[in-house]
Parts: structure tokens; sequence; C-alpha cells
């Protein structure tokens, strides 16, 4: 983990955020919001005295303290604004006590009137106290986005949107959102005093509305009820760098789009909340070309696949991952039926539930490809007996290995036509091999043999042309054709 990365589950600290970068030269104006008369005890709410000093060209200064906020500051087609803590801390009233719309602290922005170079740095958010979880920032500019160093302490028990929402609007303009961190997540809605007025609760981390380049460089997002962070629109690039996102609903990072990239995160599934129906780590919806490198994926308690990437998507890939899946039914990656081409690369996936490592679905949406891939663990075999399932045309398979020693668990599956198989070992309790109803398979340089002392390979009656060339299968084969 990286810079400001601390953990979900660290000791609780809202006395602020680190101190803010000093870039005070690139504002006309600098106000000290205490100067101007905003309290820094925590007992009057200083929405008013913002609303005053808020301008263009202007950076609003909140030192070390505790900034109450009972109604939201709204401010819209600006250009070059900044707020910037120092050790401060805003303090939220609670649902019951919030005037006016009981969303959002920040505004700035909207749709039809987004803003230009916004800068909002240096603050803890404190949340603690009962029905007070609220979206601190909902930015919408045209470019020149950067939010840092927010970090929001105690669960989201309102009912209301999630911590933040960002967009860029215009299709070359770009922003970063680095070290924002909602710890704790956020209850759902039907246990909050909202109940009954949103589905599901809150997301930690919206774009909805976008065009641009986003990069959220080493974010913390505890377990929300309606994802984690999600990428819900069809335009505009999301690059996730980095951080930690745990255990919500749906998927812990949800994207779609032209093009999205996730790297280095960790993403861990430890919990699972009662209305949870599916906790899928990563989930891709659709979309032109997505890249997943380097993500690190955590499940003790699984509900729901690793990593699924959905209909779609046009292509993928996946590569030098690192994946454990507890002992549930729950398939590792899943390549839904109308998803395109897929390459997986350098993965080491560990499991030890029934379900699939990998499940292929589809019959001529794309070549899918496993290489230097690792399988492991001690996932039974009843009632999901492989641990690749393949029913796709066109895919190849080299460097693959698979180790899984439980009970009935089978190997790699073939149900399509056109397969290479090189370069591979497989070491299972039932037939590590099997092809089902294939056509033009080839199987080279691999290793195959059963703990049980079942056959290495077993091709079906239905089966057509395999051809075997400079295998070791010491438990032999069986050709049923």
């Amino acid at each position: 983990m990286k810079g400001c990365i601390v953990g979900i589950g660290a000791a609780l600290s809202v006395s602020g955020a680190a101190a803010a970068s000093n870039d005070d030269e690139q504002y006309g104006t600098v106000v000290d919001v205490t100067d101007a008369g905003a309290d820094n005890t925590g007992e009057e709410s200083i929405t008013p005295v913002l609303r005053d000093v808020v301008g263009d060209d202007t950076l609003l200064k909140f030192p070390e303290g505790r900034y109450y906020m009972d109604e939201q500051l709204r401010f819209t087609n600006f250009e070059n604004v900044g707020f910037v803590g120092e050790n401060a801390t805003l303090v939220p009233a609670n649902y019951h006590e919030f005037d006016g719309p009981q969303y959002r602290l920040f505004r700035l922005g909207t749709a039809s009137r987004p803003g230009r170079d916004l800068r909002f740095e240096g603050f803890a958010v404190d949340q603690t106290a009962e029905h007070t979880g609220i979206r601190v920032i909902n930015a919408e500019v045209e470019d020149g986005l950067l939010v840092k160093d927010v970090s929001i302490y105690g669960v989201h028990d309102s009912g209301t949107w999630g911590p933040g929402l960002f967009n860029i609007h215009e299709p070359g303009g770009h922003g970063r959102v680095e070290c924002f961190r909602a710890f704790d997540g956020g209850r759902h809605v039907e246990d909050t005093p909202n109940s009954g007025n949103m589905w599901k609760g809150p997301t930690g981390i919206l774009v909805n509305n976008h065009r641009g380049t986003l990069v959220f460089r080493d974010c913390t997002l505890g377990g929300f009820p309606d994802t984690g962070l999600y990428k819900s629109t069809e335009y505009g690039e999301v690059d996730v760098r980095g951080g930690w996102f745990e255990n919500s609903d749906t998927a812990s990072i949800r994207l779609s789009g032209p093009r999205g990239t996730i790297r280095d995160a960790i993403v861990v599934v430890d919990e699972n909340p009662e209305r949870a129906t599916r906790q899928h780590p990563i989930r891709l919806d659709y979309g032109t070309s997505f890249e997943i490198d380097g993500v690190d994926i955590r499940m003790p308690e699984p509900n729901g696949d690793a990593i699924r990437v959905m209909n779609g998507v046009d292509q993928a890939s996946i590569s030098n991952a690192r994946i454990s899946i507890g002992n549930r039914r729950n398939s590792g990656i899943r390549i839904d039926p109308e998803a395109g081409p897929t390459a997986i690369e350098n993965v080491d996936l560990d499991i030890d539930g029934s379900g699939y490592a990998f499940r292929i679905l589809g019959e001529d949406a794309g070549e899918v490809s496993l290489r230097d891939v690792a399988i492991t663990g001690d996932a039974s075999g009843s009632p999901i007996r492989h641990t690749v399932y393949c029913e796709r045309n066109d895919c190849q398979f080299d460097g693959l290995s698979i180790d899984q020693p439980g009970e009935d668990r089978g190997g790699l599956e073939l149900r399509g036509d056109n397969y290479r198989v090189a370069n591979s070992d497989f070491r299972t309790n039932h037939i590590p091999i099997v092809v089902n109803g294939s056509d033009d398979v080839v199987i080279e340089d691999c290793y195959s043999e059963s703990y049980a002392d079942r056959v290495s390979l077993r091709i079906l009656s239905n089966s057509g042309s395999v051809a075997l060339s400079n295998n070791d299968f010491p438990s032999g084969v069986r050709d049923d054709r």
C-alpha cells in the first residue's frame, strides 16, 4: 500500500487531514475562512460564511479546527476555486437537522453549469455521530479537478447519497482524485431514516455523467450497499491506480465506458451483510476496452465472482493478478457469453470452494487465452466438477498449471471447437482433462495426472478431431469415440 493508504480498521482519528501543499500563488484572492467569520469550534454552521466569500480565482483556507455544516454550499459555473484544509475537520449536521437538500456538503458545479479548475484538499470528515452520513463533495467540472487527502470517518448511516461524485465534462478534460477515503462504508437504506426513498443505499464513489479522463489514485472504500467505486456512463475514461476496496454489494469496483483500467488495487470480501446479494470485487459492465493489471483480490468470505466480464464488454485483459477464494461456490473469473476477446496472463488463483476458477461462456464471441496461469487450492468437485470450464470456440491455454487435490475435482473441460492446450501441467483428483464434444483440439507438451488414479485424459464419444503430441499422461487416455 502506498502513500495515504492506512487500511480499514485503523484507529479512529478525526483531528483533520494532513496539511495541503502550498499553491496559493495560483489564486488572485486567498481567504482564511476564520478571518471571514467562520467558527472553527464546531458550534455554528459555516455555510453562510462560505457563501459570502467563495468566488472565482479564490482559495478558501481552513485552519485547524472543527467546521460544522447544516446546509450545502452550492457554487456553479466557476473558474479556479480552491478549498484547502490545514488539519481541518468538517462536521455535518445529522439527517433530521440538515437544512435544505439532505444530500451534499459541497455541490461544486452541475451538469448544466460545470466549473473549471477545482481544488479540494486536506479535510477530515467526522460522520461518527448518528445519521450524519452525507455526500461530502459533488464535483462537476469541464477540466482541471484535483481532490486529495479527504478522510471520512464513521458509517454512512443516513441513507442519502454516498461520499463522492466526480464528473469531467470536456472530452479532453482531466481530473485526479487521490487519497479519498471512506473507511467505514455505509448502511442499507432500509436501516436508515431515509428508508423507502432510495434503492439499496449509497454508492461510495459515483461517476455518472463523465466525458473526460479521471484517475483515482490510492483511494479507500469500505463496504457500501450499492457499489463501491461505480463508473456508470458510456462516455469518458477512468483509471483506478492502487487503493483498497472492500465488501460493497454489486461490486467494489464497477466500470463501463470506452476504456478503463484497474492497476495494483487490493479488493477484499470478508464480510457479507444480510442484504448483500452479490459482492463481486470487480465487475466490467460494458465498453470498448478494459485492462486489469496487478490486482490482489482476497475473498475469505466470497459472495460473487472475483472478476466478472459481462456481455457488453468488447475486449478485456487481466494480468499479473493474485486471487484467493474461500470455501463457497463462487467462481474466480467469469467471462459472459457475449463478452469479447479476453486475454488472461500471469494470474495466480487459489480456490477452496467448488466454483469454477475460470468459467468461459458463449461460442463465437472471441478468443479467450490463458497464459502462465496457476490454479491451486483444496476445492471440492461437488457439485461443480472442473476447475476450468470452457464452452467458447477458438481458445488458447498455454502454461496453465492446475493443482486441485480436492475430492472429485477435475481440471480442464473443453466443450467448444478449435483449442490449443500447450506447455501445461494438470494434477487433480478427478480426470484432469476432458474433451466433451469438441473438435479441432490440439494438446501438446502437457503433463496430466489424477491423484485418484483416474485417466489423464478423457475424450467423449461426441468429440471430433483431437491431436496429441509430446505429452506425458501416466494414467493413460480414455477415448470413447
